[in-house]
């Protein structure tokens, strides 16, 4: 299994523009696709975006299509998720996650991080 920490979460404004960052470590880090989930108070976790192993391929919410991108790079295990023209709504813990493929990481997860809260002031 792969052991995934997440950086980068703070207060900002409506409007902003933020990087969270999700840090792998264990093996076959490459060989997992990687996505970013996202919980509101009194809200289910819901999927954001998903990059496949490769990263050749990617997956969006379609709450955060235009506005948010997904990244990797293999050579420092890590996993980003560029956040722009932020609002309110998107207010959560943002969790990293670990799976099979683009494909199946909406409903099969791996590995779990521990979250980092994003706050958004109107």
């Amino acid at each position: 299994q792969v052991r995934l920490v997440e950086s980068g979460g703070r207060l900002v404004q409506a409007g902003d523009s933020l990087r969270l960052s999700c840090a792998a470590s264990g093996r076959s880090f490459s060989a997992y696709a990687m996505g970013w989930f996202r919980q509101a108070p009194g809200r289910e976790r819901e999927f954001v975006a998903a990059i496949s192993w490769s990263g050749l391929r990617t997956d969006y919410a379609d709450s955060v299509k235009g506005r948010f991108t997904i990244s990797r790079d293999g050579a420092k295990n890590t996993a980003d998720l560029r956040m722009n023209s932020l609002k309110p709504e998107d207010t959560a813990v943002y969790y990293c996650a670990a799976g099979s493929a683009v494909s199946t990481i909406r409903e099969t997860v791996d590995s779990w991080g521990q979250g980092t809260q994003v706050t958004v002031s109107s």
